[in-house]
């Protein structure tokens, strides 16, 4: 027979158990800061990155487009806790508002390369035939150019802006992500279920967004994450080199560039800063990227 202690032992078991979702969340977010900490320090500077461009409003003094011409050059301090550039500009407010441009152009980026090249690989593995060999042929042409000539090449054609940029990154990752779901799609749409579904007459669109692309989000999800650094690396590129986003906008790459260079021994933390800001948000998206693929891919889920 149970005494009080025990049923107090139970209640009490049962009131801290996570059946609520706020209590699994908790025990998943836990579980993996456990299993992945090297994960968790990259999510941890994504939230960072994020809180920083949603909040830029509230934690930021200064125009970063307004021009201090007698604060020109000025090294961190109280008043501007990064410096200032040669036009006198807060570098502490340019950093902070890039976060937005960077994060705008990994997101939609990967939005739109993901999602085209993943919906061409559902197609082309489950039409198979000219279907396939077309698809995999244009694929290969994507492919064989280089992913910032390719992006260069677009650029020249649409002219800068930020939305052109966001669409010349995106259809350079289209190939990754249509290898990566094409071949998960192959395997899928053998299985028992896809063929019992094309056996009760369902149709084609039917089983191929209910039946075999759930089984392919898992890979799917960690391609997209993973080229979340490379999307952004990639605009820093391209502002550098003069085709990304437009002066004066607060683009990270465009502040490495002319006259980041030209006042480097002057003015370091001109170039210095936004070169940290690019190097931590890749390192955490390709930190946080390499997590997730441990995670979700079970074979290595014991690692």
């Amino acid at each position: 027979m149970a005494t009080e202690q025990d049923i107090q032992s139970a209640a009490i078991r049962a009131a801290t158990r996570p059946n609520t979702l706020a209590g699994r969340i908790f025990k998943g977010i836990t579980n993996f800061i456990r299993r992945k900490p090297l994960g968790a320090v990259g999510a941890g500077i994504i939230v960072v990155m994020i809180i920083l461009a949603v909040a830029a409003d509230i934690i930021t003094f200064n125009d970063p487009l307004k021009m201090h011409f007698r604060d020109a050059l000025q090294p961190p301090s109280t008043s501007y806790w990064l410096g200032t550039d040669d036009f006198g500009r807060d570098m502490w407010s340019r950093i902070v508002y890039g976060a937005q441009i960077s994060l705008y152009v990994g997101f939609f980026a990967i939005a739109i390369g993901s999602g085209i090249g993943g919906l061409l690989g559902l197609a082309s593995a489950y039409y198979g035939g000219k279907v396939d060999i077309v698809l995999q042929r244009i694929m290969d042409t994507v492919m064989s150019i280089p992913t910032l000539i390719m992006a260069l090449a677009i650029m020249a054609s649409l002219g800068q802006g930020l939305n052109n940029v966001v669409l010349a990154i995106g259809v350079v990752q289209i190939p990754r992500a249509n290898r990566i779901v094409r071949s998960q799609a192959l395997s899928v749409k053998q299985s028992e279920f896809a063929l019992a579904a094309q056996a009760i007459g369902a149709t084609d669109v039917r089983i191929m967004l209910l039946h075999i692309m759930p089984q392919c989000v898992a890979p799917w999800l960690i391609i997209a994450t993973a080229g979340l650094g490379t999307a952004i690396i990639s605009e820093a590129s391209l502002s550098f080199l003069g085709l990304g986003i437009p002066a004066p906008e607060p683009s990270w790459g465009g502040m490495l560039s002319g006259r980041g260079r030209d006042y480097y021994s002057v003015a370091p933390w001109m170039a210095i800063w936004p070169g940290v800001a690019i190097s931590l948000a890749v390192y955490g998206f390709n930190l946080f990227g390499d997590a997730i693929r441990d995670v979700l891919d079970p074979r290595l889920r014991g690692s």
